[in-house]
């Protein structure tokens, strides 16, 4: 018998695509002028059996992932996002009460709070007490290319002008009905886990950083290769996977101007459309029968450019290298999947609370504390996924001139604060500003638990290390819990967080690492206490709220229309350029041909074992074997997928050895990406 009821759904989030700003970049001139992938909200939603005598819910007699209780092209008739025509009571079989957590992967650049408190009072107006901040986990995939102006903190908008409701909208009308579906999908379930490594997806951003850390030698290629995969299935058939792996979503560049849910958003797109075959349309209804989620990890100084340290590649080419790097996450992810064996068992408990980080004291340390948040001058200077102003420089401790006009213009930091932050030469103290903060300074901490899988959900961006060290903390607090996984992007967003070594640096990460230099410590020290209580079933409540900013948003103007007409002479649906005479189909045997070596380990310890990767073979349909076209658009080769800047087929940048490059139609993606677990 099943211990959980499992179920999954999916909900479409794409924003305005014309003339809006886009969430990432912070480039005002970087305005939405299309659609590459559509945005989409992954919902996970796990429940304890645990209320017997309850009748079993909704999932029961009805086709996996149908979105039973949602009318095909629901939407129609019915206000957006507000779950309408999925069944009340969808989830029976769990008391109100009973242990449950929702878990959505939305291929967004953050979860701002804005929209983390919007999702959940739609959700309480709908199903009262069954969701809510405790047990409800929001994570963004951290795209770069997306539409933004959907947060009420001034700093957010500043690029977009102001709030985009439309966009707003969208975004969390996507989210709510994922988790309404993932309700009514509920069934009895089973969900295993697996671990391993992923080589040759990332690069370490930000060297001179890592390496002041003393305990740099735990990642001796300077990168967190760590990927966990959660396997969700219903009577032996898989529903759903989320794989967390650490790589910003900066595979498309700062000159892209299409909607695209970057490397992330491809591993997710290959999964569901070209393994598991899912069409278009049916997605967009929440049908299909499987849910792949390419969740987030600490990469906040991970890049996927693999190239002069984060500067450019695998190639020339943006939309090869979101291919690539995105299909090296899913081969890898189905890897484990297909591996996973250690079943999760256990109870679920969660708890959460907010935080003023503000004013927090580091305990153990006289004098450690952490302040009102300030941007350092270091933020402007970028990072090599894309450089900022160029009179300011990564590790400049001394303060710019200029960024004395935005203490005239803003606000000017007290003597206090300034020393605080030292030796972050201050840029804006956003935390300051009036007549609220730019920036929010009371954040939402969450810890959930799963029988032996913890999972750790952070309101920022947190680098390889502070990552590592933050996990070693819940785990302290947790003995019996085998994996603990970090979720970043969750719930809120407050820039980034560094070690205190780091920090020192002043790079970018460190610049933007808003509450000083004992940030990392306070987040220790706070979660620490969360799962500490998860442990005891001691009550966390808060002592603090976030502000509640919705009458204070200023939306922006109307988005500039962008020209859609097609040239004189011609018509919508003319055939501009044939395609090429043949492609080539490319299939994926699972598992591979050459049976992975496995080493027999105690039970206490991680499974080992080797990848020898896809193999070119006849195929059959997915589980088993799955067969897909790559185009030469699909792979990013065609002219019109070239960046901007780049004339015809006369400009190509040399890829490294063994890379895709864009000569063929067929060409593959390198060497299959080394999978391995550390033992």
């Amino acid at each position: 018998m099943s211990e959980y009821l499992v179920g999954v759904g999916i909900a479409d989030v794409t924003g305005e695509a014309g003339g809006v700003g886009m969430m990432g970049y912070a480039l005002p001139y970087q305005r939405t002028a299309g659609i590459h992938q559509r945005q989409w909200a992954r919902a996970f939603v796990v429940a304890d059996r645990s209320g017997a005598g309850v009748p079993l819910g909704s999932g029961a007699g009805v086709p996996l992932g149908s979105g039973a209780g949602v009318p095909l092209g629901s939407g129609a008739g019915v206000p957006l996002g507000s779950g309408a025509g999925v069944p009340l009571g969808s989830g029976a079989g769990v008391p109100p009460g009973g242990r449950r957590f929702a878990f959505v992967s939305a291929d967004l650049g953050m979860i701002f709070a804005s929209v983390h408190a919007e999702v959940l009072r739609r959700l309480a107006a709908r199903y009262g007490p069954r969701y809510t901040a405790e047990n409800t986990v929001l994570s963004a995939t951290h795209t770069h290319s997306g539409p933004g102006g959907f947060s009420h903190h001034t700093l957010y908008n500043l690029s977009t002008f102001g709030f985009r409701p439309r966009t707003f909208e969208a975004i969390v009308a996507g989210i709510v009905t994922a988790i309404c579906r993932a309700d009514a999908d509920l069934a009895p379930g089973t969900v295993t886990v697996n671990t391993g490594e992923l080589h040759g997806a990332s690069v370490n951003r930000s060297l001179p950083a890592f390496r002041r850390n003393p305990d740099r030698a735990a990642f001796p290629a300077a990168i967190d290769p760590a990927m966990t995969v959660l396997r969700f299935a219903r009577d032996g058939v898989p529903v759903g996977v989320i794989s967390w792996f650490a790589t910003h979503g900066t595979s498309m560049t700062n000159t892209n101007t299409l909607i695209s849910g970057d490397n992330k958003g491809y591993a997710a797109y290959l999964w569901e459309h070209g393994w598991a075959g899912i069409p278009q349309a049916a997605k967009a209804r929440g049908e299909g029968g499987f849910v792949a989620a390419f969740a987030q990890g600490n990469a906040g100084d991970m890049s996927p450019n693999l190239g002069a340290g984060g500067g450019y590649g695998p190639t020339g080419n943006e939309f090869a290298n979101t291919r690539i790097v995105g299909e090296r996450q899913a081969v890898a992810a189905r890897e484990l999947f297909e591996a996973a064996t250690e079943v999760v068992c256990g109870p679920i408990a969660h708890r959460q609370r907010y935080v003023d980080f503000s004013c927090i004291e580091v305990n153990g340390v006289p004098g450690a504390r952490t302040w009102p948040a300030v941007i350092g001058q270091g933020f402007t200077a970028g990072t090599q996924d894309g450089r900022g102003l160029p009179f300011i420089h990564p590790g400049q401790l001394r303060r710019s001139r200029i960024f004395r006009l935005l203490d005239a213009a803003v606000v000017r930091a007290p003597d206090e604060v300034v020393a605080g932050h030292a030796p972050k030469p201050v840029g804006l103290a956003t935390g300051l500003c009036r007549p609220h903060p730019w920036t929010p300074q009371v954040l939402p901490l969450q810890v959930i638990r799963i029988g032996q899988v913890a999972i750790v959900a952070a309101p920022g961006e947190f680098t390889i290390m502070s990552g590592r060290r933050l996990r070693q903390a819940v785990a302290a607090q947790l003995p019996d819990v085998a994996h603990v996984i970090f979720a970043g992007y969750a719930n809120a967003y407050a820039g980034y967080v560094v070690t205190p070594e780091e920090y020192d640096a002043q790079h970018y990460e460190g610049a933007s690492t808003h509450f000083g230099r004992w940030t990392l410590p306070a987040y220790q020290q706070e979660f620490a206490a969360l799962a500490a209580a998860v442990r005891t079933g001691e009550p966390t409540p808060s002592a603090v709220a976030p502000a509640h900013l919705a009458g204070r948003r200023r939306p922006a103007r109307a988005a500039g229309r962008v020209l859609d007409a097609v040239p004189p002479g011609r018509r919508f649906g003319d055939v501009v350029r044939q395609p090429l005479p043949a492609t080539g189909a490319v299939s994926w045997r699972w598992p591979p041909s050459t049976p992975a070596a496995r080493t027999t380990t105690p039970a206490t310890a991680r499974r080992t074992w080797r990848s020898s990767g896809p193999t070119e073979t006849a195929g059959r349909p997915w589980p088993a074997t799955t067969t897909g076209t790559r185009s030469s658009v699909g792979s990013g080769c065609s002219p019109a997928s070239r960046p901007r800047g780049s004339p015809g087929g006369s400009r190509r940048t040399p890829s490294p050895a063994g890379t895709a490059s864009c000569t063929t139609a067929t060409s593959g993606t390198g060497p299959a990406p080394s999978l391995r677990t550390p033992v």
